[in-house]
């Protein structure tokens, strides 16, 4: 999971930005959301018996000044439903 916030006024610049990214490599889906606050999201699933140590292609860091804050990256890993 990728997550940004863009700099004021810089929201659709970050969201075209993202949806723009290419990966090394195809993931089996990829989605990418918008949220109040200019935040972007991009998820990624991936296909690995590596679980959450595996070596996958990430988003990079947007150029300086289209973003508020560093971005948040997040792994996860499903796990089976109980019940």
């Amino acid at each position: 999971m990728w997550e940004a916030r863009a700099a004021e006024g810089r929201g659709a610049e970050l969201l075209a930005w993202a949806r723009e990214q290419a990966l090394d490599g195809v993931p089996l889906r990829r989605e990418t959301f918008r949220a109040p606050q200019d935040r972007v999201l991009v998820l990624t699933w991936w296909e690995t018996a590596d679980g959450l140590d595996a070596e996958l292609p990430e988003l990079p860091e947007p150029a300086a000044g289209l973003t508020t804050r560093p971005v948040h990256r997040w792994r996860f890993e499903s796990v089976a439903a109980v019940g």
